[in-house]
């Protein structure tokens, strides 16, 4: 079955709670290389997370990004 993309943004932005860079994120979020650039995208255009280098490129979800989360864990718990 097909997740939905709300689904894969809470999990996104739950591995970057503690920071992860683009690998972890694939790998905990299973998703693959070509699909998580636009959902990284997508999530540092809203606000959702941010991007350092340190000395790697870290995402890091923002304060914004786990309210969100807090949201979408919620509506997930209702539904599944």
């Amino acid at each position: 079955m097909k997740r939905s993309k709300d689904l894969i943004i809470s999990q996104i932005l739950l591995v970057c709670a503690k920071g992860a860079n683009k690998t972890k994120i694939v790998y905990q979020a299973n998703l693959n290389f070509r699909t998580v650039d636009p959902y990284l995208k997508l999530l540092m255009e809203r606000g959702l997370i941010n991007a350092k280098r340190e000395p790697n490129l870290i995402y890091q979800t923002t304060e914004k990004g786990e309210e969100l989360l807090g949201s979408l864990k919620a509506i997930q718990r209702e539904i599944y």
